[in-house]
Parts: C-alpha cells; sequence; structure tokens
C-alpha cells in the first residue's frame, strides 16, 4: 500500500471547538452556557445551598442568542457547563438580495454572501430602509456553535 491509498473524510473543523467547559459555579450574569444544545445569554443566576445530598446548585434563566426564547436549567456549581465560543464581528453592508440574502465586505476585502437577513422586525426595517437612502451601514455578526446571524446596525456616513 502506497501513501496515496488513504482517504479520510473528515466533518471535523480545524480543531476550534464550537463550546469549552466551565464549572456552573463560576459562569456569572451577562455571561454565556449552552442549554438544550443552544447558545444562551445569562440573564439571572441563583444558586441553593449545599443540600443534604451534598451538591449546591446554580439556576440559570438564559435567553437563547438566535431567537431570543428564555431557556432555564439547574446544574450541581462543582459541574461542568459547556459555554459558547461567542464572536461579534463588524461587516459593511454592500448589497441586499432579492431573497432576502444579504452581501457583506470582509476586513480581507472578499465579500460574505451566506448570511440571511435578521428575523427581528425593527433590525429588518433599519437595515433595508437605511440601504434604500445610500447609506454606509455596518452590520454586527454574532456568530456561536456554527450559527450566525445579524445583531446590530451601524450608520458610518453616507456613501461618496
Amino acid at each position: 500500500m502506497s501513501d496515496d491509498d488513504h482517504h479520510f473524510e473528515s466533518k471535523a473543523d480545524a480543531g476550534a471547538s464550537k463550546t469549552f467547559p466551565q464549572q456552573a459555579g463560576t459562569i456569572r450574569k451577562n455571561g454565556y452556557i449552552v442549554i438544550k444544545g443552544r447558545p444562551c445569554k445569562v440573564v439571572e443566576v441563583s444558586t441553593s445551598k449545599t443540600g443534604k445530598h451534598g451538591h449546591a446548585k446554580c439556576h440559570f434563566v438564559a435567553i437563547d442568542v438566535f431567537t431570543a426564547k428564555k431557556l432555564e436549567d439547574i446544574v450541581p456549581s462543582s459541574h461542568n457547563c459547556d459555554v459558547p465560543h461567542v464572536n461579534r464581528t463588524d461587516y459593511q453592508l454592500i448589497d441586499i438580495s432579492e431573497d432576502g440574502f444579504v452581501s457583506l465586505l470582509t476586513d480581507s476585502g472578499n465579500t460574505k454572501d451566506d448570511l440571511k437577513l435578521p428575523t427581528d422586525e425593527n433590525l429588518l426595517t433599519q437595515i433595508k430602509e437605511g440601504f434604500a437612502e445610500g447609506k454606509d451601514l455596518v452590520v454586527s455578526v454574532m456568530s456561536a456553535m456554527g450559527e450566525e446571524q445579524i445583531c446590530a446596525l451601524k450608520d458610518i456616513g453616507p456613501k461618496n
């Protein structure tokens, strides 16, 4: 067998995990946590006292980063929870296509064409109106656990 005979198919990315473990007792309000497989921002944390079975428990109330749904979870404070890697990147808006996809300019000068317009009506209206008026718009894209969504908008002045 030569070296050419080995063909491996891998669905994994280059070692960058979507989450990392963190002890439940160290997660604070405004931090992030994975609840029911969804990346969430923590809005409330309460910790119960150690009971007769030995573990203090953390009660998390969190909002899904992408769907804005409220999720709750209770975890022993000494156990590890998954925490998502959350990134926020700004891109300049170049175009909005008929089918609801946006064309964004990356820092490297390439275009990113795989994002849809946000589902949030208020943000959607601001983007469409600002683009129609010919404003220079910068959108903030939140990414976590393989999902991306436009979450904010900035007007950086009129086009020249």
